[in-house]
């Protein structure tokens, strides 16, 4: 073959031509990802302890844009970058004293739940009423990761991030999962208006059907969650308590204050006396019954003197009962419980922690978590055991239901207490492990969105802080600092009544996961459908 000058030219022509096209095409195909994992990112940035709880709406805008029309496999991808952008910082502080490799594999792990979400909502977005059938799946996907693995990791629910926001008061009607949903629903409604009203000016046409849709889409979860606000109410119903929350604090922050167990009981016992000794000089109320956080005595109070004596002389300076956290070896059991201590009877009741954190009290999969990394197994050297029992305190006639840390970001955890006759709730927790990280501020705020979830004042005792009372209707009304010693003292209304998510429990996050299915198996016989069709 013969080349020609000619030829030779024109192709040296077309070559710096051609080459900027095909990066600019590559750099088009970049945007769908790096829109999905900036919209995780934004999501990231609407939970505490920030309160800007409406960028979830452009979160879940924007990745309804990023998964509309895509197939499921671009839908698995485009999830997963979207799942990373949340929660890589959202869960940073699990890396925050041994380091990187646990962060990144819960990371890992958690967002391939966000990938199949976003893998569902690709094939359902093709059809009529999308935004409905993507945001049932996307609570579904919640649902999922609350149970598995290792009885789920509920953390990060779009629930806990709307503690300041207009959905709040939708916790009281359906819990975490309508709250969820509403949330969620709004954000892809949102993109489907804009996208038709963007189609509307371009072929001057609009499907009034898909456009009510959109519209409803976003209305109606503004509109329930107004309709909701009567569920929302601070007024006692059966008396009030003044109660007493300690925060001892600790010798120092990280994984070796355990080390310093007598040092942090005796904080908290005297920051107590401290307490007491206000009381007597009339600067401050004096307390029904007062509650300490989890790990407060990380020393036996049954099997050691010194830790018995130390809790009973708090509990007798003070003159009322103490819910004190302990950590307690009982018929060869390790248990994280709480102990009700008399001033006068002693230890006459108690709780032991149900949902235990795995990797921090009991270490799944040991022999292999052992060859990987010995440190794991020397710091969980023996696994707690679970409790069996919902844990109710009658402390001077109030009906105090215990929650105990990581409990509260499980939906049947805190429930449990409030079926039980809690007339409200108490989350004693440690946070000390997680130092000065935003952890304490994304629990603080499930806390709120469960007292308004069930109608209760909820308190927060923590080692190190942040402690805090919250009011039934989600109000913090008291906060201490971190790391510093300090006591909130406050008479708070006792509720019976129970919340249509208290009396409904489960049921509304099973129809929001058969809604899921539905839609997930509509899409899937749609799209079998027209393939027979292309075939023929």
């Amino acid at each position: 073959m013969t080349v020609t000058a000619t030829s030779v030219g024109e192709s040296d022509q077309l070559q710096p031509q051609t080459a900027p096209a095909s990066r600019a095409a590559r750099l088009v195909r970049l945007v769908p990802a790096l829109a999905a994992a900036l919209s995780g990112v934004l999501l990231y940035v609407s939970f505490p302890p920030r309160t800007l709880w409406w960028l979830s709406l452009p979160a879940f805008a924007v990745f309804g844009w990023v998964l509309r029309g895509r197939s499921w496999k671009g839908g698995l991808g485009l999830g997963y970058l979207f799942g990373l952008g949340f929660l890589l910082p959202l869960l940073v502080w699990t890396g925050v004293e041994v380091g990187p490799g646990p962060w990144l594999a819960l990371v890992a792990i958690e967002a391939v739940f966000v990938a199949l979400v976003g893998a569902g909502v690709a094939a359902v977005s093709k059809l009529p009423g999308w935004p409905v059938w993507a945001a049932a799946l996307w609570i579904a996907g919640e649902a999922a990761r609350a149970r598995a693995p290792f009885n789920g990791f509920p953390w990060g629910k779009i629930a806990f991030g709307q503690a300041d926001g207009v959905f709040l008061p939708l916790a009281a009607v359906g819990g975490t999962p309508v709250l969820g949903f509403a949330v969620v629903l709004c954000g892809f409604g949102l993109y489907e208006v804009v996208r038709l009203a963007v189609e509307a000016r371009r072929t001057r046409a609009v499907q009034r059907s898909a456009a009510a849709v959109a519209l409803l889409s976003v209305a109606v979860p503004v509109v329930g969650a107004v309709a909701a606000r009567p569920l929302v109410s601070d007024k006692a119903e059966t008396g009030t308590a003044t109660v007493a929350v300690i925060q001892g604090n600790v010798p120092r922050a990280g994984l070796d204050f355990n080390s310093q167990r007598r040092a942090v009981l005796d904080y908290h016992a005297r920051e107590t006396e401290r307490l007491a000794a206000e009381v007597k000089a009339g600067k401050v109320a004096q307390p029904d019954f007062v509650l300490w956080p989890e790990n407060s005595s990380d020393i036996d109070p049954f099997a050691n003197a010194d830790a018995r004596a130390v809790i009973d002389t708090a509990a007798k300076t003070i003159g009322v009962p103490i819910s004190v956290g302990g950590v307690v070896e009982r018929d060869g059991k390790l248990l994280n419980e709480q102990i009700l201590w008399d001033p006068v009877k002693g230890a006459v009741d108690t709780y032991d922690k149900r949902q235990i954190q795995p990797f921090g009290e009991y270490l799944p999969l040991r022999s292999l978590v052992g060859a990987i990394n010995e440190n794991w197994t020397s710091m969980v050297r023996q696994d707690f055991s679970r409790g069996s029992e919902p844990g109710v305190f009658t402390m001077d006639g109030a009906k105090v239901g215990l929650v105990t840390c990581y409990e509260a970001a499980f939906d049947w955890a805190v429930r449990s207490e409030v079926t039980d006759g809690a007339q409200m709730i108490s989350v004693p927790s440690n946070n000390a492990t997680f130092d000065r990280s935003e952890m304490t501020y994304q629990q603080l705020a499930m806390s709120r969105v469960r007292a308004v979830e069930h109608s209760r004042t909820v308190t927060v005792p923590v080692t190190s802080g942040v402690s805090a009372i919250i009011m039934p209707d989600g109000t913090i009304t008291q906060k201490t600092g971190m790391f510093v010693a300090d006591s909130l003292v406050q008479k708070v209304p006792l509720r019976s009544s129970e919340t249509p998510a208290t009396r409904l429990g489960i049921l509304p996050e099973i129809a929001l996961v058969l809604v899921a299915a539905g839609g997930l198996g509509w899409a899937i016989g749609a799209g079998m459908r027209a393939r027979r069709t292309r075939d023929v």
